[in-house]
């Protein structure tokens, strides 16, 4: 028993159309669903780079700000600091003392106490820098009085500390490297 050429072109459709269902369920969907999936793989992956890096530069930040390098540069630039807030502030400094502490072998501290006069709300601007600094400074004590109920002369006492790093003893038992004669020309200079 034979087809008709009608019959033949609806079963050849009819397995066309079943091959291409098939296929679609058993080879595209499957390639599709993967596809999306390392897609968003590697959405999240960028995403975890991205943060990572933003999380390095924070700790990049944090190190900066954390410990200062040497003696010299954390007292010194404490005292340049101190210096411009007061001078931002309106603030008279009477007196800062710096101090180094004893510490662990790595990790040294020098306070500082600084002690100034002048209107209240020079000191509350001063303080304020002092807490919103970038240089790693803790406040240890404070104290403040006044001369008058107004508040137009105030007086205040603050202890300071900041962190550095000390010399290792083995680079500082080094002989120094000798120095370059130094030179008046500015030319050379720059």
């Amino acid at each position: 028993m034979g087809l008709s050429k009608r019959e033949r072109l609806i079963v050849l459709l009819t397995i066309l159309s079943v091959g291409a269902l098939a296929g679609d369920r058993l080879v595209r969907a499957p390639i599709a669903n993967r596809l999306g999936a390392l897609r968003n793989d590697r959405d999240q992956a960028l995403a975890q780079v991205e943060k990572a890096k933003i999380l390095l530069q924070q700790r990049e930040q944090v190190a900066r700000k954390t410990v200062l390098w040497n003696d010299a540069e954390a007292e010194s630039g404490v005292a340049r600091a101190l210096e411009r807030w007061s001078r931002e502030a309106r603030l008279t400094l009477t007196s800062v003392t710096p101090d180094r502490m004893a510490g662990d072998k790595g990790v040294r501290e020098i306070v500082f106490v600084v002690a100034g006069k002048g209107p209240l709300d020079a000191l509350a601007w001063f303080l304020y820098q002092v807490e919103t600094s970038d240089l790693p400074l803790k406040v240890k004590s404070m104290q403040i009085g006044s001369a008058s109920e107004a508040g137009d002369s105030m007086s205040l006492e603050l202890r300071l500390s900041t962190l550095y790093l000390a010399a290792d003893e083995k680079s500082s038992s080094k002989p120094s490297q000798p120095r370059r004669k130094e030179t008046n020309d500015e030319d050379l200079l720059l």
